[in-house]
C-alpha cells in the first residue's frame, strides 16, 4: 500500500471562496479516480501553532495506482486551478506501507 501526504500552507491573501472550493474539488476526486482506495482532505484544525493549512491524505493498493492519481488530468486540474493559485508553499511524503 502507498500513502501520499501532502501539506499546504495558503498565501496571505488566499480568500475563504478559493480555500472551500479547494476542498469541494479535490472531494470530487474519489468519484473521478476509482485507484483512490482512501481519502482524507481538509483543513488544520488551529490546535498547534505552526502547521500548515491543509491537508491531504490518499492511499493506494499499488504504486501504479498512485501514479494513476498523480497524474490523472481531474487530479491535475485541482491543482492548476484552485491549488497553485493560492499555494505558498506544499510538502509530501509517499510512504510504502
Amino acid at each position: 500500500m502507498i500513502r501520499h501526504i501532502v501539506l499546504f500552507t495558503w498565501t496571505k491573501d488566499a480568500t475563504d471562496e478559493q480555500k472551500a472550493a479547494v476542498t469541494a474539488e479535490l472531494r470530487k476526486l474519489p468519484g473521478l479516480i476509482p485507484q483512490l482506495r482512501s481519502y482524507t482532505v481538509g483543513a488544520d484544525a488551529l490546535i498547534n501553532q505552526g502547521n500548515h493549512d491543509y491537508g491531504v491524505v490518499a492511499d493506494f493498493d499499488s504504486l501504479d495506482d498512485y501514479l494513476v492519481y498523480r497524474d490523472h488530468p481531474d487530479h491535475q486540474a485541482v491543482i492548476a486551478q484552485h491549488i497553485k493559485p493560492i499555494l505558498a508553499t506544499r510538502a509530501a511524503v509517499q510512504l510504502s506501507l
